[in-house]
């Protein structure tokens, strides 16, 4: 199984420049859908505090698991119910004995820890961004 590049980790910084450009058709590769959480616990064989998560992105691409450092904002408990974004074709990447499926998404508060992105309304399991 691939390991992912922890280079998005690296620079919380608000202030850091941009990344390399892109073009339209990189962009397009990239499928991030909205999702809602099924289930979440905790994962305490993970290095880093984390979260598993179930999220269900609709019939097409159906449940999917990930495992996210969310740990700082959100309690397990709070996290069924509430929609977020997430990469859903990235190949799975194994940490510990958990596979994560998706890559959930997030921005870096002040302190870097991790704030979920998400819809700011409702929307359909698996809408996609763009």
């Amino acid at each position: 199984m691939p390991v992912w590049p922890d280079f998005m980790h690296l620079v919380p910084d608000p202030h850091a420049p941009a990344a390399p450009t892109i073009t339209f058709d990189q962009f397009l590769a990239i499928d991030i859908r909205v999702g809602t959480v099924i289930s979440a616990e905790a994962f305490p064989e993970a290095r880093k505090a984390a979260l598993k998560l179930v999220i269900d992105f609709g019939p097409a691409i159906g449940l999917k698991t990930s495992s996210a450092q969310i740990t700082r904002h959100y309690d397990p408990a709070i996290l069924p119910g509430r929609q977020v974004a997430a990469v859903v074709n990235l190949s799975p990447r194994k940490i510990g004995p958990f596979v994560s499926e998706v890559l959930t998404l997030g921005f870096p508060d002040q302190d870097g820890e991790v704030v979920l992105a998400a819809a700011g309304l409702p929307v359909a399991n698996g809408a996609r961004l763009f």
